[in-house]
């Protein structure tokens, strides 16, 4: 089996100015975009070998929210990861990869334009990562260093296909309620 990269954009923040970037928090759209990819990836029984997470704090509270789905054991597995903060790239995401297992996972929770450069760095393809926005990249070689794509993209989810995957009705506005859960992360 082949690594995996999955890349979950934060969900919808306060707007620029309203507090210092690094302090920007969740608006209430935002929360539940965030719940909603954590009911998706937990229906996707997805797992991961670690969960690492940009210190700002939308990003933050993006994962926190997330892995209110999740098994304790899969909320172990979450680390705040300071090069997700700004800048962060291709080499930077395979680096987190390093002393990992042959068919590791692992979800990174960050910004864009960061997110969708590393997906072009690894795959070739443009993508345009929504906010809340969940992608998938398998990684068939780990080069020493990046020379050219390296994975694949194997999925783009915008919040309203998390949504749907995840048992909530997408609502005015992004925001939705649930239907139905699915089992636990790594159950």
């Amino acid at each position: 089996m082949a690594r995996q990269l999955w890349l979950l954009r934060h969900a919808d923040a306060e707007p620029h100015g309203a507090r210092p970037d690094v302090e920007r928090r969740l608006t209430k759209r935002g929360r539940e975009q965030a719940r909603a990819a954590g009911a998706a990836l937990a229906r996707m029984r997805a797992s991961f070998d670690a969960v690492l997470c940009s210190p700002r704090v939308r990003a933050r509270q993006t994962a926190e929210l997330a892995a209110e789905s999740w098994s304790a054991r899969q909320r172990a597995a979450m680390a705040v990861h300071e090069p997700l903060s700004a800048g962060f790239d291709a080499s930077q995401a395979l680096a987190a990869f390093a002393g990992r297992a042959a068919d590791a996972r692992l979800l990174l929770v960050g910004h864009e334009p960061d997110l969708s450069g590393v997906i072009a760095e690894l795959t070739g393809a443009r993508a345009d990562l929504k906010k809340g926005g969940l992608a998938v990249v398998r990684l068939d070689a780990l080069a020493p260093r990046l020379d050219g794509p390296v994975g694949e993209l194997v999925a783009l989810m915008r919040p309203r296909e998390l949504y749907l995957i995840g048992g909530h009705r997408a609502g005015r506005g992004g925001g939705g309620r649930l239907l139905a859960a699915g089992p636990p992360l790594g159950g």
